[in-house]
């Protein structure tokens, strides 16, 4: 059960009927990967730190720059240089002193990556390039873990997250197909901008289906690809097709459809 002092802290968030206490000791007892700490994972972590997810492990390989205080919110002009895994690691703990959180300064691929989607109970993708959402997708899938995929661009946001619990799509790519020597995308936040609370809305909606999936609260949107256009305020929702010939979910499913 909880202690007092997790009880006050988390209050406001027990006394929600489809959290409760046992929801809570969920949170508590859960471990969640965040794979990149740039502007969706800075939201992110934050959130899922005030609400006691016991557990974070928070992947970058990138240092602090003066031009990620923008958007970055967990960021301290202090913290230029420093490397963002281990500055955010160390304001999640000061956030929160009664959790635990791993920073790992790498990008994560291959084996290592297939280690840390493991060892989580949920992971986050707040990365910002096409190669490692693809290869988060795989390692998610074939480890079947629950996946909330992130983005953010111009004005523009997108949410998409995937239940690979049972084995099955659809994943990101049977949305967004990818061929490692194709070209390469050219619109990045680099050259192409980024309103900074875009970005933050994305991280922070990814961190409440987080919760809702670890503690069975309401309905996750798997399997929805979820668009935001900042100028008009206005939502889009589309459901994604899974594709049978899929490198990654469609060959590899047990079904008859």
């Amino acid at each position: 059960m909880l202690s007092d002092q997790e009880f006050l802290r988390y209050n406001r968030q027990v006394m929600l009927p489809e959290i409760g206490e046992q929801g809570q000791l969920k949170l508590n007892q859960a471990q969640v990967l965040l794979v990149g700490a740039g502007g969706l994972g800075s939201a992110a972590a934050l959130y899922l730190a005030g609400a006691g997810v016991g557990n974070i492990v928070i992947a970058d390989d990138d240092q602090v720059d003066s031009s990620n205080l923008q958007r970055q919110i967990i960021y301290r002009d202090e913290h230029q240089g420093i490397s963002k895994a281990q500055a955010a690691a160390a304001q999640l703990r000061a956030l929160n002193p009664h959790i635990r959180v791993r920073a790992v300064e790498a990008r994560l691929a291959e084996q290592r990556l297939a280690m840390e989607v493991a060892l989580a109970d949920v992971v986050l993708d707040c990365s910002d390039n096409l190669a490692t959402r693809h290869a988060i997708n795989q390692a998610c899938f074939q480890a079947k873990k629950p996946l909330i995929a992130g983005a953010a661009i111009r004005w523009q946001g997108q949410l998409m997250p995937f239940d690979f619990r049972h084995g099955h799509g659809p994943c990101y790519h049977c949305l967004f197909p990818y061929q490692p020597d194709g070209p390469a995308p050219t619109m990045n936040c680099s050259n192409s901008g980024i309103a900074g609370p875009v970005v933050g809305m994305v991280g922070t909606l990814q961190a409440l289906e987080t919760i809702k999936c670890l503690t069975d609260a309401g309905q996750v949107s798997f399997a929805h690809l979820q668009q935001f256009d900042g100028l008009t305020m206005t939502w889009q929702r589309f459901a994604i097709a899974k594709d049978k010939h899929c490198p990654v979910c469609g060959a590899g499913e047990n079904n008859n459809d």
